[in-house]
């Protein structure tokens, strides 16, 4: 019954919370040196940093865009991934799976790794907002996503992002706060 009374006191003195969804946008952004792809995502699940890996993938000769590897590249690749890969933990087993995992071709018209989108609300109160709900943190954004509470303006948000080696969550939506200063 107190509960009750407390909502209904809140909405005749006009402190009613309200939910409004979040949108989503972008997030997919990737370093120049990487070439399209998603290096902090691999990387990550590697259990490596970023330039630790750009530094193993600087030794592999990838095949021409839409074409397959010449007899015994991929090999080749292979092992010059795991010999700069190998003393920080990385197997054969683990890098099959990441790479598989991340693996997408823009000439086959991929648009995109695997990726799942965020969602969310924001609580407003007096359309100020209090605070975030998010209800799927989503995964495979390499950069902040944009983000945004529909119908609002002027209302800016920062995203913190979690990486690590669990390929469903790497790259997902951890922290949403509001930017100070607005």
């Amino acid at each position: 019954m107190k509960a009750v009374f407390l909502v209904l006191m809140m909405a005749v003195s006009g402190l009613a919370q309200e939910r409004v969804e979040l949108v989503f946008s972008g997030g997919h952004d990737t370093d120049p040196r990487d070439h399209g792809r998603p290096v902090v995502l691999i990387a990550a699940a590697l259990g490596v940093s970023a330039d630790v890996f750009r530094e193993a993938f600087s030794h592999v000769t990838p095949a021409p865009g839409g074409t397959e590897p010449v007899p015994g590249q991929r090999e080749r690749n292979k092992e010059a991934l795991l010999k700069a890969l190998g003393p920080y933990g990385v197997t054969n087993e683990r890098l099959n799976q990441v790479s598989d995992y991340y693996r997408y071709s823009r000439e086959r018209g991929d648009e995109l790794w695997k990726a799942t989108p965020a969602a969310g609300y924001a609580t407003l109160r007096d359309g100020v907002v209090t605070g975030f709900v998010i209800t799927n943190a989503g995964a495979g954004y390499t950069s902040e996503p944009a983000v945004s509470v529909a119908g609002r303006t002027g209302i800016k948000i920062r995203v913190k992002l979690g990486f690590g080696a669990d390929l469903k969550k790497n790259g997902s939506v951890k922290e949403l706060r509001v930017e100070d200063g607005l």
